[in-house]
């Protein structure tokens, strides 16, 4: 993963300051090149906010005049990449007023290389006006913009605000899912999915009806759609979810495991266990098997998180074996607990089996 200065570094801003410059038929754009000095030991955030606000400062006040400074840098193929971004979120501030000018001019930002985030102001604004822009991006023909109509308006677009009011009730955006969800662009397509699974997380038995509406009227990327859309709803076990997909919950299995082969894990370390899984039933079945970690917490409390094993199909009589080393590496997105975790199996979405095994954490020295 680029880091925030690879990102958005010194020399980039330098760069776009000279090529709003030459846009603006000024000699220079003295805040950004301000900027470009003073991005030490900022985090991507946080630069691209400073960028933004170089951007507004170098640029006119007025948005007609500011409009046509950045179409004008439009002209520039060069002008593209991650020196586009703060531009963006410049146009969310300076383009909300004019509001339809503004998010056209985001449609035309996009393909250099993405408008998600700057959409957003809009769709918080004004739902309804900005749904009526949006929904027309569905037919444009740059992949680019049908991507920007289904990711800008996820409820909970990772690294972004989120949408308040479409967290809340999501169907407003429906449309666009319904438009975009047989697009000839996987690349549109995963957008669609994420937007789904996004529903899925405030509005499981939606997220399946609008799956489920969509099977019933399949084009041939359609189930892989729907599987990625509802992945989260998979892991959790929701029944209408696996039953959609023909996971039954209540498939005939049987189950040995997880047998654990490392009963005391410190931290760094690898729990191992293996598993076994035979089909019991009259008629072939397809089964998705997970793994649940209970992680104890600070209050001696368990959390668990579900980890995919696989998706197999068996037939009858059919036994499947596996084992799995889980790492308990140091993360920064997790704080370990010494004591006593369990680990269990899941069968569509059913806990099939359990073990417990003992995590250390050193001391501090």
């Amino acid at each position: 993963m680029p880091t925030a200065d690879e990102l958005l570094s010194a020399d980039t801003v330098s760069n776009l300051a000279r090529k709003l410059a030459r846009a603006a038929r000024a000699p220079r754009c003295p805040a950004l090149l301000t900027c470009a000095g003073a991005l030490d030991g900022l985090g991507y955030g946080a630069r691209v906010t400073a960028v933004r606000d170089a951007v507004l400062a170098d640029l006119p006040d007025d948005w007609p005049a500011f409009e046509a400074v950045v179409r004008t840098a439009l002209e520039d193929p060069d002008f593209a990449g991650w020196m586009t971004f703060p531009v963006d979120e410049a146009v969310a501030v300076r383009g909300l007023a004019a509001f339809e000018p503004g998010l056209a001019l985001l449609r035309d930002l996009t393909p250099r290389l993405t408008a998600e985030s700057a959409v957003r102001p809009f769709l918080r604004a004004d739902p309804e006006r900005a749904l009526a822009v949006v929904l027309k991006w569905t037919d444009d023909p740059d992949p680019h913009v049908r991507r920007l109509a289904s990711e800008g308006t996820r409820p909970r677009l990772p690294w972004a605000p989120q949408l308040p009011a479409f967290v809340a009730d999501p169907r407003p955006a429906l449309p666009v899912l319904h438009a975009l969800h047989r697009d000839a662009s996987e690349y549109v397509r995963r957008s669609v999915s994420n937007h789904l699974n996004d529903i899925s997380r405030d509005h499981p038995d939606l997220a399946v009806e609008t799956a489920a509406a969509w099977r019933d009227d399949p084009s041939g990327a359609t189930d892989r759609v729907v599987r990625h859309g509802l992945r989260t709803l998979i892991k959790a076990g929701h029944p209408g979810a696996l039953t959609l997909l023909g996971h039954s919950p209540d498939v005939a299995v049987t189950v040995r495991g997880p047998v654990v082969a490392t009963p005391s894990v410190a931290v760094g370390e690898y729990l191992v266990f293996a598993y076994e899984v035979t089909h019991t039933g009259p008629r072939p079945a397809e089964l998705v098997i997970d793994y649940v970690i209970h992680h104890v917490k600070a209050n001696g409390t368990r959390t668990p998180k579900v980890f995919k094993l696989t998706t197999r199909a068996l037939a009858p009589g059919e036994t499947l074996t596996g084992s799995r080393r889980h790492s308990f590496k140091p993360i920064t997105t997790r704080r370990y607990h010494s004591g006593e975790h369990l680990v269990q199996l899941q069968v569509n979405g059913r806990v099939r089996g359990e073990a417990g095994f003992s995590l250390v954490v050193p001391c501090g020295p």
